[in-house]
């Protein structure tokens, strides 16, 4: 597969448009990694002016959480992938997100002042500190379909988030924007290509990634409910408002089902109770397993450095 970068001629909600053309890019790699030096002078920079403090560290928690607990589940599939190609590619975006996690987890430990760094957040809390939506955390039993209609919904909804974040007023959140919007592009193309090579493949791989859509599908709904936090960011030019993203995610989800020959699935949603869901701490069962693994050897070992 190539690699493929975004420029300014191509159509943001178009997702097609880069499985169908051969495009210029200037870089030949699926994924960036996840070195943090370009952003990492801007950790400390100070609260703007007007933001509450409290505020920007919640919503750098819950961007960070969704970027930390979805590479994990991706980072799963490292030894179990079907092709060797398709486990580096995977491992790499993994590598994407948790870089960006780092950023994000370090920013809110810096301006909430409670001297908590970025470890500290992403191994010492519980299941209901962490601010993540369910999709993220959602397990696809090592079911490959299902690995990839995650990592479709996940990145078509982050990319549009990265690239309406290259304006925000906290300088952090437009550094990881800047450098995410790369990296989540790749991500997204990714997903697409396999959704289409799946769904438009032999008859048992298009009846699984239906099956996996209909699995997956549910948990969108909460992607666009906005919280409080997020309303009060977006009012000082911060943060997204999450309702506005779902026109583009919608846009390029249905390119991508059409020329998959797959069927938007028609679900009922689930994943919040009484309005609150995993940016109020209200999780699925399915995160006390991600964070018992991922937790495991910083509780064994507490305050222990390599």
């Amino acid at each position: 597969m190539t690699a493929h970068s975004h420029t300014e001629e191509e159509d943001a909600t178009n997702a097609y448009q880069s499985l169908a053309e051969t495009v210029g890019h200037d870089d030949p790699r699926w994924a960036f990694g996840s070195g943090v030096e370009d952003v990492q002078g801007e950790i400390d920079s100070p609260v703007p002016d007007g933001v509450d403090a409290g505020d920007l560290a919640q919503y750098c928690l819950m961007l960070g959480d969704d970027a930390l607990i979805c590479s994990h589940r991706i980072s799963e599939w490292v030894s179990n992938a079907p092709e060797l190609e398709e486990e580096v590619a995977l491992a790499n975006i993994a590598l994407d997100l948790l870089g960006q996690a780092r950023v994000l987890l370090a920013r809110a430990g810096h301006v909430e002042h409670g001297g908590r760094d970025e470890d500290a957040l992403a191994y010492l809390r519980t299941e209901g500190e962490f601010r993540n939506v369910a999709l993220a955390e959602l397990g696809d039993e090592l079911d490959f379909a299902r690995a990839i209609a995650r990592l479709l919904l996940f990145s078509t909804w982050r990319l549009a988030l990265l690239q309406r974040l290259l304006d925000s007023r906290d300088p952090v959140l437009a550094a990881v924007a800047g450098k995410g919007v790369k990296e989540v592009a790749y991500h997204r193309d990714h997903a697409a290509r396999w959704t289409v090579r799946l769904g438009d493949g032999t008859a048992e791989s298009h009846r699984r990634m239906q099956d996996a859509l209909e699995i997956v599908w549910p948990h969108v709904e909460e992607l666009f409910r906005s919280s409080d936090v997020e309303g009060r960011l977006v009012e000082a030019g911060v943060a997204v408002d999450p309702e506005q993203l779902r026109p583009e995610v919608d846009a390029v989800l249905d390119e991508v089902l059409a020329a998959a020959t797959l069927t938007r699935p028609q679900r009922p949603a689930i994943g919040t109770i009484g309005g609150r869901g995993g940016r109020q701490g209200l999780h699925t069962e399915q995160l006390g397993h991600v964070l018992a693994q991922m937790q495991s050897l910083a509780r064994q070992h507490p305050g222990a450095t390599w």
